[in-house]
């Protein structure tokens, strides 16, 4: 080969802005409401959250028609609040997890329930009903600087119009700073990753032809239909 490749990197909106959020990582935290975590058959007790991922190509905006992605029978929507940071490190504490915020997004982190479940019966990892194609719906960033750090803001979802997910960012087990200090006891956080911050209880199925709308007060909307 005379010449390598290119390969453009993965980058979303910013609110207000003509530049670009370049993402390097997603991380996405589990059963971070305890009404979602009954809801999914867990104990809704304060345990140290765990972590999984989605590829940083997986980003895909609030306005785009989605297509139903193979292999499942039953893909799911979750609402989410996302944290994009503009800062990083190791073992960052709570009081200055903060600091490293950069804005806030709304996400969906659509997933292949039916591979999920058995991926758990089997003891697997979750990579392909997690972090498929097109898995990680992201509305524009809104910088902190503008919308401050929200503790409590409505978060929904409505799938043809119909409340699916109804809930408050308050309502999470962890809330941003904590997850931020958590995280980077694992690996050292950089600017550019993202965190998608779990979500509240209504998880359900998408069909072919769904038009599936939700938001966080303050921070954004997404719409999306799925082809």
């Amino acid at each position: 080969m005379s010449e390598i490749f290119h390969v453009a990197a993965p980058s979303a909106t910013i609110a207000g802005s003509a530049a670009r959020f370049p993402i390097r990582r997603i991380f996405c935290v589990g059963k971070n409401y305890a009404d979602h975590a009954r809801e999914m058959g867990g104990d809704p007790e304060r345990e140290p959250p765990f972590f999984f991922s989605k590829p940083a190509d997986a980003v895909v905006p609030g306005g785009a028609e989605i297509a139903m992605p193979p292999r499942t029978a039953n893909l799911h929507h979750e609402i989410e609040l996302v944290v994009a940071l503009g800062g990083g490190g190791a073992n960052v504490s709570a009081d200055g997890a903060m600091d490293l915020v950069f804005g806030y997004a709304v996400g969906n982190d659509l997933t292949r329930r039916d591979l999920q479940a058995d991926a758990k019966a089997g003891g697997r990892p979750w990579d392909m009903a997690k972090g498929f194609d097109h898995s990680a719906i992201l509305s524009p960033i809104r910088p902190a600087a503008e919308v401050g750090h929200p503790a409590s803001a409505r978060i929904w979802l409505t799938v043809n119009g119909e409340a699916r997910q109804d809930g408050d960012i308050a309502d999470m087990i962890w809330p941003v700073a904590d997850i931020i200090a958590e995280l980077s006891s694992y690996v050292e956080l950089k600017a550019g990753d993202l965190i998608y911050t779990g979500t509240p209880a209504g998880v359900g199925r998408i069909a072919a032809g769904d038009l599936v709308e939700g938001g966080i007060d303050g921070i954004g909307t997404i719409a999306n239909r799925f082809a």
